[in-house]
């Protein structure tokens, strides 16, 4: 531990501990600043300022935009009346920790109760959805156990004991109000789509599946998971509620909080807030007495860090370096991940982090190092890292938080500005040397060689050993210059690994190939990788098969295709009824009967797949839009003597962008993605007692009524009952004949589009598409 470290654990000891007046554990908890840093104090100021959203008030404030706090308008279909009450009286009471401030501490104690009963009336009365109750369905509370410690929950809240107990230490975010705080499904809810709610991503999406969040829901409120049967049996009078209402401009909560979410929060009236230059850094907010001003409960430690950081003198000259510490710190990315000298798994953490192949080492169970991480990784893998999802290593339990945009705005540039390595670039093997570069890498990576494939998958077939990350996302995700050096010391640039180095001190192990020359070796490494599914498979490793078959349970391959496009999704049931969808566009694209997928292993990444049966194929554009538009947005197409695409924002543009998917117990995808701001679920089965037809059923949730507009099939197109439509073979069914558009298009061909009727809430809709066999 370094002295600075030192230095801060002992001025921060701090972020929970006394401050004057407050109760114990009560000032607000920023989790990385509890983890090994060595910001400097101004800097630890700043960051507080920023995460108490100091700005939402004060024009002037040092630091980055302060985070978006909750979305309040359907707070009654998550919280208990009783702590809503008591939280918006007392907030560091009812959860010790909370960034919350307390807003009615200069009222007399009759009238913040008073204020406090008004403005609980006033927020539940924005829940038009009603409350809800759980269902009957068993959760697994193991699984949620498993799921609370393992998927890195840990990281920012405390582990529990076999009793339940939290074990915390200081800096934790407590749960142990949860279940009086939570609806069981309001929590349910919440830990599905925590940013729906939490925009900030300071409680980031952990990538939960709808019985994962039910089961870690039941976990976290253990036995205490009940209903408030108090819930909903008395509406509040509409005086209560106006008066609540007003109570809520007066105090400025809208300055923070969103109650439409359509609507940003509005700026605080400058007439009644200080800004930067004019603040008297002993009164207000800094006071040990704020009076009628917002009260955190701050620590003498806390106080002096702003203070500090509001000085007229105060100024930080950040490099880019530094401010990627700020950024790690404020979204304590620091509690997983160590960059230089800080950060990093804390010892009474580290037991919690598991791999399911533990001999690959505490590479397979820590979460990877993030120093040079702009020159290892390219700017578009990290993009996808960030923003997608994107992993290369199944095998690690700790699941990399989804914080979404606002939080991780401008991070991948300031990677790319602070971390260097000298410029690098292998050697492309002439005409002539392609067939030998082939060759040596063919022989260095198998068993014959250098045996990689012992530790390491490949081109998206198993190692016969370790599973280690697959080797052949080396040219997608890596820097050239970062490989070259990480391949000629492992250990230098991933301290710790088992890797072994075969090119100690530069000079080749494996003489015996390419002639025993260093940088032919490597070159010929790289530019095997960058050959994808083109590329041979090293001896040792089994050949993958290129007909996929369904057996007894549905099945899902992930590939390009003719029929999905290059996010193409194939999905086969037992009975012998298969579809594809297109996550680019959101398009249910193509039925077909019989055999599952052809997969042709040849191309980046996985193996582009063709459906082997009878094919239907339906429009590849984006499928849902708010507007019934005319001409419908097509899908861009390049060409040979139009290389470039035309429209690189479709069908982003138009509102659409993928969430990912989910496999339920019985192995179905369910699909998520957005049309705006309308949340989708997307899921087709077949029907128990029919053997020909595949129902479709769309969930669509949206915080007010509007209106959506699917495409569901285009060209020759034709009604041939009420309610059944036919292109080719197919035939499409939908729930409310009704709603349905039978169009000519531009060029003369039919579109068939169905009118989707939202209502606040969920509204949920069915298509059935019948084959022909």
């Amino acid at each position: 531990m370094s002295l600075v470290h030192r230095l801060n654990l002992r001025l921060y000891g701090g972020l929970a501990g006394l401050a004057t007046g407050s109760t114990l554990l009560a000032s607000p908890i920023i989790p990385g600043l509890h983890q090994k840093h060595e910001l400097s104090e101004i800097q630890q100021g700043q960051i507080l300022i920023n995460e108490l959203r100091c700005g939402s008030c004060h024009d002037g404030m040092p630091g980055d935009s302060p985070p978006q706090a909750p979305v309040l308008n359907q707070l009654g279909t998550r919280l208990r009346p009783d702590f809503l009450k008591g939280f918006i009286a007392d907030p560091s009471k009812h959860d010790p920790g909370t960034t919350m401030p307390s807003l009615l501490g200069g009222l007399a104690d009759s009238e913040a109760e008073d204020t406090a009963d008004a403005l609980t009336a006033y927020l539940l009365s924005l829940s038009t959805e009603g409350f809800t109750f759980p269902s009957e369905k068993a959760v697994d509370t193991a699984r949620g156990k498993e799921l609370y410690h393992e998927a890195g929950c840990i990281a920012c809240h405390s582990p529990r004991d076999d009793q339940g107990k939290e074990l915390k230490r200081e800096g934790d975010v407590g749960l142990g109000h949860l279940a009086v705080k939570y609806q069981p499904e309001g929590l349910t809810a919440f830990l599905y789509q925590p940013r729906k709610v939490r925009p900030d991503g300071r409680m980031p999406d952990m990538n939960l599946t709808q019985d994962e969040a039910a089961a870690l829901s039941a976990y976290l409120l253990g036995t205490s998971r009940t209903s408030d049967q108090s819930s909903g049996k008395a509406k509040p009078s509409p005086d209560l509620v106006a008066k609540g209402e007003a109570a809520f401009k007066s105090l400025n909560c809208s300055s923070c909080h969103q109650t439409d979410p359509g609507a940003p929060p509005s700026a605080a009236p400058a007439s009644k807030v200080p800004q930067k230059g004019q603040l008297d850094l002993t009164k207000g907010c800094l006071s040990e007495s704020p009076g009628n001003a917002p009260d955190y409960g701050l620590s003498n430690s806390q106080r002096a860090a702003i203070r500090l950081a509001l000085a007229p003198n105060a100024q930080v000259e950040e490099s880019p370096s530094e401010r990627i510490q700020v950024r790690l710190t404020q979204l304590n990315c620091i509690a997983c991940h160590q960059r230089d000298d800080y950060g990093g798994v804390l010892e009474e953490r580290d037991a919690y982090f598991h791999s399911t192949e533990e001999a690959l080492g505490n590479e397979a169970r820590i979460p990877p190092s993030l120093t040079l991480t702009g020159a290892k990784l390219k700017p578009e893998w990290i993009n996808k890292v960030l923003y997608e999802g994107e992993r290369v290593r199944p095998y690690m339990k700790t699941r990399m938080p989804q914080y979404g945009d606002p939080a991780l705005d401008g991070l991948t540039t300031l990677f790319d500005e602070a971390d260097q390595l000298p410029d690098f670039e292998f050697k492309e093997p002439s005409r002539d040397e392609n067939r030998t570069f082939r060759d040596g890498a063919h022989m260095l990576l198998g068993n014959k060689g250098l045996n990689c494939i012992a530790c390491h998958n490949y081109n998206g077939k198993e190692s016969p050993g370790m599973k280690g990350l697959d080797l052949m996302t080396s040219y997608q995700r890596l820097q050239p210059a970062w490989f070259n050096q990480f391949m000629r010391n492992p250990a230098k640039m991933r301290p710790g690994i088992i890797m072994p180095g075969f090119w100690p001190d530069g000079k080749a192990i494996q003489t015996e190939i390419l002639n025993g020359d260093t940088e032919t070796q490597l070159a010929a490494l790289w530019y095997n990788f960058s050959l994808g599914r083109s590329a041979r498979d090293p001896s040792g490793l089994k050949n993958e098969p290129s007909k996929l078959e369904v057996t007894d349970t549905p099945r899902t391959y992930r590939g390009r295709s003719q029929v999905a496009g290059y996010r193409g999704i194939a999905v086969g049931f037992p009975n012998g009824l298969n579809y594809a969808f297109n996550a680019q566009t959101g398009s249910f694209s193509a039925v077909w009967t019989g055999d599952f997928v052809t997969v042709g292993w040849q191309g980046q990444g996985p193996g582009n797949f063709n459906p082997a049966g009878k094919l239907t194929q339906l429009p590849q554009d984006v499928a849902i839009l708010a507007e019934p538009a005319s001409p419908w947005p097509l899908h861009p197409v390049r060409t040979k003597e139009h290389p470039v695409n035309p429209d690189p924002l479709y069908p982003r543009q138009h509102g659409y962008a993928f969430e990912g998917y989910w496999l339920d117990g019985d192995q179905v995808p369910t699909f998520r993605y957005r049309s705006g701001d309308v949340s989708i679920e997307d899921v087709t089965r077949t029907l128990s007692d029919n053997n020909s037809t595949l129902r479709r059923t769309i969930s669509l949730q949206t915080e007010k009524s509007t209106d959506r507009y699917l495409r569901l099939a285009a060209g020759p197109v034709r009604q041939v009952a009420g309610d059944v439509y036919q292109v080719g073979d197919l035939k499409i069914m939908p729930d409310k004949p009704d709603d349905v558009l039978l169009r000519k298009s531009l060029d003369g061909e039919q579109e068939l589009i169905l009118h989707l009727k939202l209502a606040e809430g969920t509204t949920t809709r069915t298509i059935n598409y019948l084959i022909s066999r």
